[in-house]
Order: structure tokens, then C-alpha cells, then sequence
């Protein structure tokens, strides 16, 4: 198997390409720009074998045909080896029942982490390494979601999350606060001047629900 290894950039941003790379996962070597043409939620846990990141990964595995349906593969990584990853997917699946099947990368060297902005570039461990990414079929990073060390992450809100980025963007319109399938979308709000919008009295030139 391939070692990890990392095309160099500065530093993961919202709506920028996201850093491709290689590296050796429990499904075999495998590389980000294999993903081109999918969405990919790329998500980061801090060690195997600890009780947030088990809870997690049950919730991920049990949603997978969920996040299959809309076209989004589910990809893993922490500074774990690679057998820590498999006895830790193994143990999952003997003590609870539940199959892992999406990858899991390894990330010894935390040159991932920190290129993703997920972890300092000076630090020696992978304590803040709890971050998601949702990058589209063109590799653009179109979300970031991070988390605190004892709080684990709502699957369902990953789901209606990359759910309504995807109908955002099929639908030119915008989604409210909270919006599920079937809520009413928002309209995007008009360019005009404060003179213009005066004259609209009573009117939410600014709030406008798309009427179907």
C-alpha cells in the first residue's frame, strides 16, 4: 500500500478547492480527486475506540443509503494507523452489530489535518481534530461544520445539510433556517437602492417565499 502523501496548499476555505491527496484507508489506497463527479461528506474524528467518535460512526454507517441517495459518498480519516482503524471497524461490527463500509483513512503524520485547517500546524497531537467538510462533484469545499471535543455530531442535520445545498443550488434559491424537504424555498433578495425599497412599503422585497 501507498503512503499518505498530500498536494500542498495554504489552507482549506469555504468555496475553495479542497487539498487532494493519497493515502491508505480500510477500503485500500485511495485519493480525493477519485470522487470527482460526487459530493463527498469528509469528516474527521479524533481516535479510534472512544465513546463520541463509536457513537458517531454507528449513526454514519446506519445513514449511508440516506447519503447514497443523494450521490454523497461518506470518507473518514484520523491520525489512527491503518490497524487501529480495522480492529476498531471489527469491534464495532462484533459488539454492535453494524458493518462500517465507507472508508477510513489513516492520517499518522496529521499532514491531512492540518492542510484541512482541522488540527494547528504546530501541534504535536490530534485533540482538535473534529471537523466535517461537504465538497461538491467539482472538489469545491461548500461547507465546513467543526465540533467540540464532547459533542457528538447530528447525522440528520449532515444529512439536510448536503440535502439542502443540493436543492439550493438545483433550484437557484435559497433555504431557510431549518428547512426540510418540502418547506417552502426563499427567493433570492433583489439588487435595489434604500430609495427603491422605501417605496415598497408594507412589501418583504427582502423575504420572499418561493410560491409554487
Amino acid at each position: 500500500m501507498t503512503e499518505t502523501t498530500l498536494h500542498p496548499i495554504s489552507f482549506a476555505r469555504l468555496n475553495a478547492l479542497a487539498p487532494d491527496f493519497a493515502a491508505r484507508s480500510t477500503e485500500g489506497p485511495i485519493t480525493l480527486s477519485s470522487y470527482r463527479g460526487r459530493w463527498v461528506l469528509f469528516f474527521a474524528h479524533p481516535a479510534n475506540f472512544t465513546p463520541v467518535c463509536t457513537s458517531e460512526f454507528l449513526a454514519l454507517a446506519r445513514a449511508l443509503p440516506e447519503f447514497e441517495k443523494l450521490d454523497c459518498a461518506l470518507l473518514g480519516v484520523s491520525v489512527d494507523s491503518l490497524y487501529s482503524h480495522i480492529a476498531w471497524i471489527r469491534d464495532i461490527k462484533e459488539r454492535f452489530g453494524v458493518m462500517v463500509t465507507f472508508p477510513l483513512i489513516e492520517d499518522p503524520s496529521m499532514a491531512i489535518a492540518k492542510a484541512y485547517g482541522m488540527i494547528d500546524s504546530t501541534s504535536e497531537n490530534s485533540a482538535a481534530v473534529r471537523a466535517t467538510y461537504v465538497i461538491d462533484p467539482e472538489g469545491i469545499i461548500r461547507a465546513i461544520v467543526w465540533y467540540p471535543m464532547n459533542v457528538g455530531r447530528s447525522v440528520d442535520e449532515l444529512l439536510r445539510l448536503v440535502t439542502a445545498i443540493q436543492t439550493a443550488e438545483r433550484e437557484n434559491a435559497l433555504t431557510p433556517q431549518g428547512w426540510l424537504v418540502g418547506d417552502p424555498l426563499l427567493e433570492h433578495a433583489p439588487t435595489i437602492d434604500l430609495d427603491e425599497a422605501v417605496l415598497r412599503p408594507g412589501e418583504s422585497w427582502y423575504f420572499r417565499e418561493r410560491r409554487t
